[in-house]
């Protein structure tokens, strides 16, 4: 692919996530504004979902992939470990709704537009360009413990945050219904499909990294 073609492509998908993103927080907010509720309150409440997170982290690997200019976040960001991390993540997040969370609720308009931005079309777009656009065959299994504490640290974000406020973001992590041991089985459920994906993503790194060694020779 064409220099330009690939800029304009992974734009293009960087403005997706961007969407997603805008579209979810700007409904958060018109609900808190419409019942009175706090600004603050809905901006923090916005940010302590995993998928919010993540999916920040996936539109800001797409725009530094996009802008050839060079800067310390570019670097940072277009690292294969550190893409490849997010990657892992923004899996589990597509995983995770599908089997958890997608029938429990059917959103309409606006808010099905930015559901599925976030939770179907990012996930598949990000593993693109991880598999067509990130260099491979740097990857190690001790990648895998780096990658596992952005949600080791995010769950107990989200418990303190809990016992604090009394507001769970997702149903299978909420405390004050299931009680904390149920919670913690299934924390560590959604931890144990993390490392499985993150050892697949290693696995496929290092059989795409020897398939380009091999060419080279």
């Amino acid at each position: 692919m064409r220099a330009v073609h690939k800029r304009t492509l992974l734009t293009v998908m960087a403005l997706l996530g961007w969407s997603g993103l805008a579209i979810q927080l700007d409904m958060v907010l018109l609900a808190r504004w419409t019942s009175g509720a706090s600004l603050l309150g809905g901006l923090v409440n916005y940010f302590s979902f995993f998928t919010i997170l993540t999916n920040t982290l996936v539109a800001t690997v797409l725009t530094y992939a996009a802008d050839t200019r060079s800067s310390k976040g570019r670097a940072f960001f277009l690292q294969p470990w550190v893409s490849s991390g997010i990657g892992v993540s923004i899996i589990v997040v597509g995983v995770a709704y599908s089997l958890l969370l997608r029938n429990l609720w059917q959103p309409q308009g606006l808010q099905w537009l930015a559901n599925e931005l976030l939770h179907d079309v990012m996930p598949v777009l990000f593993t693109l360009y991880w598999w067509f656009c990130v260099p491979k065959g740097a990857l190690r299994l001790s990648h895998i413990g780096l990658w596992g504490l952005y949600p080791i640290v995010y769950f107990a974000y989200i418990l303190l945050r809990g016992h604090l406020l009394g507001v769970y973001p997702y149903p299978f992590i909420d405390v004050e219904k299931l009680g904390y041991a149920q919670t913690f089985v299934n924390a560590l459920g959604i931890l144990a499909g993390f490392v499985l994906v993150a050892l697949v993503i290693v696995a496929l790194d290092r059989w795409r990294g020897r398939q380009t060694l091999s060419r080279d020779l």
